[in-house]
């Protein structure tokens, strides 16, 4: 067992022991809203959102992106769950801006083992044990993150199983600042009719 799967059982059980009223949250959440945000280990959204257990939806994938698995989340948390509002919240410093579908898909290919980066670029250990697997997936990265954000907006507010009275707000958050900052063109698109 390594140190990090020791470290999590630890801190679970610790938690499970103070559990208490948390047992009795409802399923829907209490503030009735949805984040849309990156999985970057800096974003803590409970933080910067003022979420305490069970206000709130948070679905985390790489960038933040509306991808069919982000929306798919979005339909059940508003159909089965009530949420009225969404937030999208991409950030600063991105690692999804690092990289383009093809030098992805090239790492992929050369080695299945984790690439490494610096001032030159992505490298890999070209150790032959690749898939040209990635090929198959559109990887959603990132060259402008206020773009970006505009068109995640977009595909959400435009998709036959989203109703118009949902509010979309489009947000970057700075890693710097901890601030968040609107991109009025994003909420402009994501604005209820």
């Amino acid at each position: 067992m390594s140190a990090v799967h020791e470290e999590v059982l630890a801190a679970n059980q610790a938690y499970a022991e103070s559990f208490g009223e948390k047992a009795q949250l409802p399923m829907p959440p209490g503030r009735h809203f949805t984040i849309l945000t990156c999985m970057d280990a800096r974003l803590d959204p409970a933080k910067f959102a003022g979420l305490a257990e069970g206000d709130a939806h948070v679905i985390r994938n790489a960038g933040g992106r509306a991808s069919d698995d982000a929306i798919r989340s979005l339909v059940i948390s508003y159909k089965l769950l009530g949420t009225k509002e969404w937030f999208v919240i991409h950030h600063t410093d991105c690692g999804m801006e690092t990289f383009t579908d093809q030098i992805m898909r090239g790492l992929l290919a050369s080695s299945l083992k984790t690439a490494s980066i610096d001032k030159n670029g992505w490298h890999d250990s070209s150790d032959g044990s690749g898939s040209t697997e990635g090929e198959f997936i559109d990887w959603l990265t990132i060259g402008d993150q206020a773009k970006s954000v505009c068109a995640d907006v977009q595909r959400i507010r435009s998709h036959p199983l989203v109703p118009s009275s949902i509010p979309i707000y489009g947000y970057l958050y700075d890693v710097k600042t901890g601030r968040l900052i609107e991109v009025p063109d994003a909420t402009e698109i994501g604005k209820a009719l």
